[in-house]
């Protein structure tokens, strides 16, 4: 018999009688199989979940649109602006206008309480109060089922994200609020962004709802042009009348949903983490049992003149080829499973539920398939070099 001499035809030639002897133990190899399929499962589901929700936080995020916040304050629910400063801002030269109106739309931003349809639950939920300019700012938004709302009178238009998550947001339906009801009267679609999760109604009946005067705690505003947010921010800090911060709605939604995303693919890497520890054993597992049944045949081809690292690169290709299947599995599974996929979240910085939906991308499917590749190389090192080291004499002395 002619030995090998070539390292790569080596390689091959331990691989492929490796992968020969699979079916003689299937049960191990799914055990690897599947274990390192679960782990990618739940890191690609747990992934869709912060893309998702930051995907709907900035995805209407307009570079020529910024909000006015009073200073110091890092969200609206912090912020208040009176009517004398919303028409200073909205005198500003650097925004602009419409037939002569400045596109200045002045907000209120206000959360109530709604039980979720699948569990009955309370969550907040945002209510926005806003003038009829707020439509040419927000031009994303589109009525899609029923009218807008009249100004001045008690009705409401609603998110179809929020239509879909919270009970009592039917079209047709009537809005209870303490003391004070609204007629819901159209559903609204914003470009799948957070305003998807919100009421709108006129300001001036949501002002006198809740006692605010003439107040606001935001202004949206649509800049003449996006390189000149910052000349914008610099013109209403030196005016002596103001005191309020300018941060553009990129910006002010990325820190929004900062905190979120933190939480979850900490939490969630932490998980897949300990999971990923089970993995390992089990493909470490499945690796020494291919090992073991193959000792003769190792020892056998290291006597006839194979060396020690076709071995163990052999050993490694087979357990990262079973962490690919797994990893491949895994990830279909989780796409077909959690794309798409609606929920609602809290959102930290409003204290108000955001609806959702689940966002398996390419790159988080990636992460996926790099992390079944880890574990199999984990899995399968100690076993290659088990297998490398083995004593050929000893091992056959049982021929």
């Amino acid at each position: 018999m002619k030995r090998p001499s070539n390292w790569f035809m080596q390689v091959f030639a331990i691989t492929g009688f490796s992968l020969s002897t699979i079916p003689q133990r299937m049960g191990a190899v799914f055990s690897a199989v599947f274990g390192t399929a679960g782990v990618v499962a739940v890191l690609v589901g747990v992934f869709s979940i912060a893309k998702g929700f930051v995907k709907t936080m900035t995805s209407t995020a307009d570079a020529d649109t910024a909000i006015v916040l009073r200073g110091g304050a890092d969200t609206e629910m912090l912020s208040i602006l009176y009517w004398n400063e919303v028409r200073v801002v909205s005198e500003n030269m650097h925004i602009a206008r419409s037939n002569g109106i400045a596109l200045a739309s002045p907000e209120l931003f206000v959360v109530i309480n709604l039980p979720k349809r699948t569990t009955g639950t309370d969550a907040n939920v945002p209510l926005r109060g806003i003038k009829p300019i707020a439509f040419q700012v927000h031009d994303e938004l589109e009525i899609i089922r029923g009218r807008n709302f009249v100004p001045g009178r008690n009705e409401v238009i609603v998110g179809r994200s929020a239509a879909a998550e919270f009970s009592g947001l039917d079209l047709g339906a009537r809005l209870e609020i303490g003391d004070n009801y609204w007629d819901i009267v159209g559903i609204f679609k914003a470009d799948s962004s957070v305003a998807e999760s919100e009421i709108w109604t006129s300001a001036t009946v949501l002002q006198s709802a809740y006692q605010r005067g003439t107040s606001y705690q935001s202004v949206y505003v649509k800049i003449i042009s996006p390189g000149l947010l910052d000349d914008f921010s610099k013109s209403l800090a030196s005016d002596p009348r103001l005191n309020v911060k300018v941060v553009s709605q990129g910006e002010y939604y990325a820190e929004q949903s900062a905190m979120i995303y933190k939480i979850i693919t900490t939490l969630g890497t932490l998980v897949a983490g300990l999971m990923a520890l089970g993995a390992v054993f089990g493909s470490m597992n499945t690796m020494y049992t291919a090992v073991s049944s193959r000792t003769r045949e190792i020892a056998t081809l290291r006597a006839l003149g194979f060396h020690a690292s076709p071995v163990v690169v052999s050993v490694l290709i087979e357990s990262l080829l079973l962490a690919l299947v797994g990893g491949g599995f895994g990830s279909g599974f989780a796409y077909w499973l959690f794309d798409g996929y609606k929920t609602a979240t809290l959102n930290w910085q409003s204290f108000s539920q955001v609806a959702f939906a689940f966002d398996v991308t390419a790159g988080v499917l990636i992460n996926g398939i790099i992390f079944a590749v880890i574990i199999g190389f984990a899995g399968g090192l100690p076993p290659a070099l088990r297998a490398a080291r083995m004593p050929v004499v000893e091992a056959l002395r049982g021929l």
